[in-house]
């Protein structure tokens, strides 16, 4: 992942930070409210490490996988939905309700038409 993933979504990776860095807090968190060089002086004091290594201990975490409830996070679900509009056919909305995908047949040609 990259921090603008992070900075994007920071009231979310709160949990995922605190299971890092368990001497983190919550609060101070919410003050830093995404800002990279704050995080990296913050982490830094509460861990009690150089600056040097955590930087490479954060570049390490954001090597991984963004947690799972990050990605159902709202936000990011919508952003998501916002991508798929390339495999949406022409005239329909991304957006609309898709209870009966692949029936409506509201626009024809789009490839969703009803076959008995």
């Amino acid at each position: 992942m990259k921090w603008v993933h992070v900075r994007d979504n920071w009231p979310a990776f709160f949990e995922a930070i605190i299971e890092k860095w368990p001497e983190a807090d919550e609060a101070d968190l919410d003050e830093i409210d995404g800002d990279q060089r704050a995080f990296i002086k913050y982490i830094a004091e509460v861990t009690g490490q150089e600056i040097a290594e955590t930087k490479d201990e954060i570049r390490e975490w954001l090597a991984g996988e963004i947690p799972s409830d990050i990605i159902m996070d709202p936000v990011h679900d919508n952003h998501s939905i916002a991508l798929s509009s390339k495999y949406v056919g022409e005239g329909e909305d991304e957006y609309d309700d898709d209870a009966r995908f692949g029936d409506d047949d509201e626009v024809r040609g789009d490839g969703d038409e009803n076959r008995v």
